[in-house]
């Protein structure tokens, strides 16, 4: 650090901290962030079947073919633009991520793109397929027993090591820029311009760091939609108790069985106030759905998909009820593949105590029938 220098009374206080070859680093590491969304292709609307005659589209959003399969793909590459155009990201120091898994894979491998080091602070019953891809994108995985106490094991890992602690909850909505540049809701509408209904009636979406629901809702606002947006909450998850109570304190005791949803705590990523509708889904539910979704168009999905695919079912359910027509929009959030020995294991159902028989009846009535059973 250099000395401020004064030369004779009254003279300024001069202190230039510029670094030629840092900003040389900076400039090469934006530019690869920013090639990696040049080079990847926007990801696809997919169609739900439903009855023609219902008058009603339901698409799901795949954010899984991004090139690290999740829609936290979009999320790393915002957090990493805003870190390095901030200053917080430096060379040779790590990035640390407080994640339960698909976020701490997207920084993985952003990490090994612009060449620092990156650690994921994870529950201990992260999936071992998303351990698995963290190490395989360069990363290394540092376990806690508390999901509670990943907040506290990130930062305490940035102050030890001099690294930069990520910290997606509290910055998911302030780095994606929410009136466009190609965020997911643009995304979406622009995907819809030559479908029967471009205007979609809801976007349901599920909330990890509430960020991608900040950006549907205040580009919606921004646009004037007349859309309305809808939050799924999983079990054992604040977000939903927080929203209906108006008590953004609420925690909750445990962490939730859906990974990469749900919070024991009102993440400060979360905008209450931009949202219309929260749905508390049960896991079992969860589970019928992305089995029904695997039924429906051949595709296994992670649990935050089913979470939201349910509430849009319903909603699909109350259109019918009321004879209105229009589309709705959802997310298919990552691959299935993950958990194959969680949401796709029978034997993972019985452990945990979940019967998905009534829910798998209820989305089986609606598809056949237009009702949904009481």
């Amino acid at each position: 650090m250099s000395t401020p220098q004064i030369t004779r009374p009254g003279g300024t206080y001069d202190v230039d901290r510029s670094d030629a070859e840092y900003r040389s680093w900076l400039k090469e590491a934006v530019r690869k962030v920013q090639a990696d969304a040049n080079r990847s292709a926007d990801t696809h609307l997919l169609r739900f079947p439903l009855r023609e005659q219902w008058g009603i589209d339901l698409y799901l959003k795949d954010e899984s073919t991004h090139p690290t399969g999740s829609l936290k793909h979009r999320l790393a590459r915002s957090l990493f633009l805003y870190g390095l155009c901030n200053g917080w990201i430096r060379p040779g120091r790590p990035v640390i991520e407080a994640s339960s898994g698909s976020t701490a894979v997207s920084e993985a491998y952003f990490a090994k793109l612009i060449g620092v080091p990156f650690i994921a602070v994870m529950p201990r019953t992260t999936s071992p397929e998303k351990c698995r891809l963290i190490e395989f994108h360069g990363g290394r995985c540092h376990f806690v027993d508390d999901s509670r106490k990943m907040y506290e094991a990130s930062a305490a890992l940035a102050a030890e090591t001099g690294g930069h602690y990520m910290d997606q909850f509290t910055y998911a909505e302030r780095a994606t820029d929410w009136r466009g540049n190609n965020n997911i809701a643009e995304s979406i509408f622009r995907q819809l311009e030559l479908e029967r209904f471009p205007e979609p009636a809801w976007i349901v979406a599920t909330a990890g760091t509430g960020g991608t629901s900040a950006t549907l809702a205040r580009y919606v606002h921004y646009m004037q939609y007349d859309t309305r947006i809808c939050v799924a909450d999983p079990e054992n998850s604040c977000f939903f108790d927080g929203w209906t109570t108006g008590d953004l304190d609420v925690t909750c005791d445990r962490g939730s069985r859906i990974e990469g949803i749900g919070r024991p705590r009102m993440e400060p990523s979360f905008v209450p106030g931009a949202i219309d509708r929260m749905m508390k889904v049960p896991d079992a539910a969860t589970v019928a759905a992305v089995r029904a979704l695997e039924a429906a168009i051949g595709r296994r999905a992670g649990g935050s998909t089913g979470t939201g695919l349910w509430s849009a079912l319903k909603i699909v359910a109350e259109m019918v009820a009321e004879g209105r027509t229009g589309s709705v929009v959802t997310l298919l959030c990552d691959p299935g593949d993950r958990y194959l020995d969680k949401y796709y294991s029978d034997a993972w159902l019985a452990e945990q105590g979940l019967d998905i028989a009534p829910y798998t009846a209820a989305i089986g009535s609606l598809l056949e029938t237009g009702v949904w059973p009481d």
